[in-house]
């Protein structure tokens, strides 16, 4: 078998999974045998009082103590389900007697999510393999949002690209600015477009937009009339009709609001930014240009449009975006912590993805931001349908 990155990749997971497995019934076999201990040197007392016995049972139970100990550590270190904050407050309860009992029957059934799901992944990529069902006809060209940059080592999409790759797509960035407006954005996905054809051969390119790229990428379209260059537009949660929230921060003084984006520009300016103008860029993103953009610069013809949306169903569903989310609601409606389900229909609205669990589905998760599995919603899988979509559809 050739040797590639994913083949490790592969047997690394699989390594992963296999020591995830040990660590989960060793744990089980140490708090049966808790038990059992518990148990005996309860009848040993009840029965024959303090004695030789009983301090062997004790022994044995300090040492099975130690053992449980000790592979919980192992098994918070290596549950990937189990994010930091979570790993602090199970190391912080674990010594109360009882509570740890159950922290550890927590821990295993996050653990056994987590093999469940490798698992499945390795036998679905396996299977598909062979198929390249994101080997679209055009390349993917992947737009971020605003105040974010494409870099090298902290990838903006998260863990999607690679997975894309894996399964046939040719994944390029738009590299536009953080904090630049829609129109120099879309300047620079022009040059990046054009890099791309000449790269590739391909007369198109098919752009998958989130946030602010969306605005982006349609004023590149219409704006600089590069229809031609575009099959398809995707938008993900992308702010077409604005967000209540701009809205508000503009009722601040306007010398507040131009030196707090003055702070933003020289941050970003020093990583890599040539124009930052957060000024403007955000004052992009409220409803009343919003109304003035869509009207000017309409679709066009030849260019295939879609979007989706995604909902957080409580504050409590993203550390990150809590407050916006409980001001935006209350403001606008339901959101995903930035932008409204309304706001982010364009085109053909193909959904708007969310989930039964507490959690929901948030603006950072549509881009894999904290490069986290859960229930009920598999972005890298998502990503991986739209490409097979475009695919299908001859993009």
């Amino acid at each position: 078998m050739k040797l590639t990155y994913d083949t490790v990749l592969t047997a690394a997971e699989r390594v992963h999974v296999h020591l995830l497995r040990l660590l989960t019934r060793l744990l089980t076999a140490v708090m049966c045998l808790m038990a059992v201990c518990a148990a005996a040197l309860w009848i040993r007392w009840t029965r024959y009082g303090f004695g030789a016995a009983i301090i062997g049972i004790l022994f044995l139970s300090g040492l099975l103590y130690a053992c449980f100990w000790g592979l919980m550590v192992w098994l918070c270190l290596m549950c990937r389900r189990l994010r930091i904050a979570r790993r602090v407050l199970v190391w912080t309860l674990l010594w109360i007697p009882g509570v740890n009992l159950g922290l550890a029957l927590y821990v295993k059934g996050l653990a056994r999510q987590e093999i469940d799901h490798t698992l499945y992944r390795i036998r679905l990529d396996g299977v598909r393999a062979e198929r390249r069902i994101c080997g679209t006809r055009y390349p993917l060209m992947l737009v971020h949002g605003v105040g974010f940059r494409d870099f090298h080592y902290f990838n903006y999409w998260g863990r999607i690209p690679r997975e894309l790759v894996r399964n046939g797509a040719r994944v390029y960035y738009g590299h536009q600015e953080a904090w630049g407006t829609i129109e120099d954005n879309a300047r620079i996905l022009k040059d990046k477009i054009r890099e791309i054809k000449r790269e590739t051969g391909c007369r198109k390119v098919n752009i998958i937009a989130h946030s602010k790229g969306g605005l982006d990428a349609r004023y590149l379209i219409s704006g600089l009339h590069m229809e031609e260059s575009v099959a398809s537009l995707t938008t993900i949660s992308t702010p077409h009709r604005g967000s209540a929230l701009v809205d508000l921060l503009e009722r601040l003084p306007d010398h507040v609001y131009r030196a707090v984006c003055s702070l933003i520009d020289r941050y970003f300016a020093r990583l890599g930014d040539t124009k930052p103008d957060a000024y403007h860029a955000s004052r992009q993103l409220s409803q009343a240009f919003a109304k003035t953009f869509n009207a000017a610069y309409r679709d066009r013809e030849g260019v295939f449009y879609q979007s989706y949306a995604s909902l957080m169903r409580s504050g409590f569903s993203s550390k990150l975006l809590c407050v916006p989310y409980w001001i935006l609601k209350r403001l606008d409606g339901p959101n995903d912590g930035l932008v409204t389900e309304e706001s982010a229909r364009w085109g053909d609205f193909r959904g708007t993805m969310t989930n039964r669990r507490l959690r929901g589905i948030s603006h950072g998760d549509m881009i894999d931001l904290t490069r986290e599995d859960y229930e009920g919603f598999d972005v890298k899988e998502f990503y991986i349908e739209l490409a097979a979509d475009l695919k299908k559809r001859g993009f």
